[in-house]
């Protein structure tokens, strides 16, 4: 099973792995809706926990009856969960993020052909300034994080910082 838009596969199955029967606890799926993902499971015939939240924050087992029934009192999302066993007894965590922390989306921003124009300009500009005070290197190696740290929300100033910190890492690979 591969989720939308991931890198990662599950497999459920016997035999696919070494490790004894319910030996794993806590494996996190994130779902947009929890109430639809519990009904979906229930309605497969899985025993799905009633949603719940930890009193000390997600996943946070450190004290006593950590679990806490109903979703997170602030409605926030990453806080509200449900769970259930596979048939191997491992534990599962159905976690609600309805709103990802920024750097964490699946989309890519799409930039328009007019944008691309001018944040090239932009980078060419910031890149000049990099080219006066450092050795020869490839433009593109500065230029490839730059513009993707301009279109994930950074500002001209922590773009610059980024592909300066790419480039340290560049720079003595090309200069073996």
């Amino acid at each position: 099973m591969t989720p939308p838009n991931s890198d990662a596969s599950i497999i459920f199955g016997k035999g696919v792995t070494p490790a004894n029967s319910g030996s794993v606890q806590n494996l996190v799926l994130a779902v947009d809706d929890l109430d639809a993902a519990r009904e979906d499971l229930i309605a497969r015939g899985v025993n799905v926990s009633e949603i719940f939240h930890y009193a000390g924050g997600p996943f946070n087992n450190a004290m006593e009856n950590p679990r806490v029934s109903g979703r997170d009192p602030e409605g926030r999302s990453y806080f509200s969960f449900a769970s259930f066993e596979d048939p191997d007894g491992n534990i599962w965590l159905l976690q609600e993020i309805t709103t990802r922390f920024p750097g964490r989306l699946w989309d890519s921003p799409q930039t328009d052909i007019a944008t691309l124009a001018i944040l090239l300009h932009e980078t060419a500009e910031r890149h000049d300034n990099y080219e006066k005070t450092h050795g020869k290197h490839n433009w593109w190696d500065w230029y490839a994080p730059y513009l993707s740290a301009r279109q994930h929300g950074s500002s001209p100033e922590e773009a610059a910082a980024a592909a300066d910190r790419y480039m340290e890492g560049v720079l003595p690979v090309l200069s073996r």
